[in-house]
């Protein structure tokens, strides 16, 4: 039986500051989105993943994670005032960053305030950047969309959001999923918050991704069947989930997560033998990938 060769399997969810990134391809990762505290040294090797990154997280003077032991040092820019953002947007673009990262959570301190919020925004989208925000606590995720936000970086968990808003945010927002970070295995109220919301947000038409926010707690290095199936509980299809990994429906934020430097085309994801037919072996044959250069694929038997 012949191996099955897709589209490298992008996390869109990784800090690489966090973590060692060596097992990612073995474990079928080909591409990933580094949404805060790193940025590239030199170039990757051959066999690591390609990376499109966000640079330091943008905040308020106090904000998340500023306060937070894991972040590293130097990681979080302060963003004061409106007339700060401009600087604050270029010098991660000017790092080569692909897109920028805000952080919005009020259950841990100051965020930032509907001015400044929007001018990082603005600035970032005359320079074709799109942002990403975190937006944890009751109503940020609210004022993200409300900003312009491009992307939420986790599926909002903090409360139920009415189907309203989730119909609005699916007509132009991606969400990440992460889901697994809330319990590792063991749902909390959090999990089961977020996958409510998921499952509305694809039934609206919402563009998924899948992402675990590799660097918190005990995630696997490489695919996450947890992950994989949570999304799948949440309503996605099997040929959905693909989506969320290879970006075949994702529309024009897919351009940016390529990446000026070929993320979409330097590394391939081959999982072993073909797709099941039984629904149930799925996620564990998802898990079977291995994320590889196209040249070191074993040529067809004559």
């Amino acid at each position: 039986m012949s191996d099955t060769v897709l589209p490298g399997f992008l996390d869109a969810h990784v800090h690489f500051a966090l973590i060692d990134p060596a097992p990612l391809t073995a474990g079928g990762i080909a591409r990933v989105l580094d949404l805060g505290g790193w940025t590239p040294q030199g170039s990757p090797g051959a066999a690591q993943p390609a990376a499109v990154f966000a640079g330091a997280f943008l905040a308020a003077p106090g904000g998340y994670p500023s306060e937070r032991s894991w972040a590293p040092a130097g990681s979080v820019r302060f963003v004061a005032q409106a007339t700060d953002a401009a600087a604050a947007v270029d010098d991660q673009l000017e790092l080569g960053a692909s897109v920028i990262k805000v952080t919005l959570n009020g259950d841990a301190g100051p965020v930032l305030p509907p001015e400044v919020l929007a001018a990082i925004t603005r600035h970032a989208h005359d320079r074709g950047a799109p942002v990403l925000a975190h937006a944890e606590g009751a109503g940020q995720a609210l004022r993200a969309f409300e900003a312009g936000v491009d992307a939420l970086a986790h599926t909002p968990f903090s409360e139920r959001l009415d189907d309203e808003l989730i119909a609005a945010m699916a007509g132009r927002m991606a969400w990440i999923s992460t889901l697994d970070i809330h319990g590792w295995g063991e749902p909390t109220d959090d999990f089961d918050r977020a996958v409510e919301n998921l499952r509305r947000f694809h039934r609206a038409g919402g563009q998924v991704l899948y992402g675990t926010d590799l660097g918190n707690g005990p995630l696997p290095v490489g695919l996450n069947r947890r992950e994989i199936d949570a999304l799948l509980g949440a309503g996605l299809s099997r040929d959905d989930v693909l989506g969320s990994l290879t970006m075949e429906h994702l529309g024009g934020f897919r351009t940016v997560l390529r990446g000026p430097a070929g993320v979409g085309g330097r590394l391939v994801t081959v999982l072993r033998g073909e797709r099941p037919v039984d629904p149930s072996a799925f996620s564990g044959w998802l898990c079977t990938a291995r994320a590889v250069s196209p040249t070191d694929l074993a040529p067809p038997h004559a």
